[in-house]
């Protein structure tokens, strides 16, 4: 079963279990309904396009203040 990403697009499973923040290197957690990879830690959210996680700083979301105290969504790579 594959992660949709925002624009509809499946986004690997595997893939997303191997990646970390480039900046904290700490794990993110997929947010299925922005279709976004999340680094609380950093307080960012990476876009995913056409399937694809955009790691890059400068094209991470920061996060809101509801963004930041909203539960979290599910930390990827098993149970937490």
């Amino acid at each position: 079963m594959a992660a949709d990403g925002r624009d509809g697009k499946k986004v690997d499973p595997k893939l997303l279990e191997l990646l970390a923040c480039p900046l904290t290197k700490g794990p993110l957690a997929w947010d299925p309904e922005r279709g976004e990879l999340i680094s609380r830690v950093a307080k960012i959210a990476y876009p995913v396009r056409d399937g694809i996680p955009i790691m890059l700083p400068s094209e991470a979301r920061t996060l809101s203040v509801e963004d930041v105290l909203a539960p979290p969504p599910p930390r990827l790579g098993g149970p937490s």
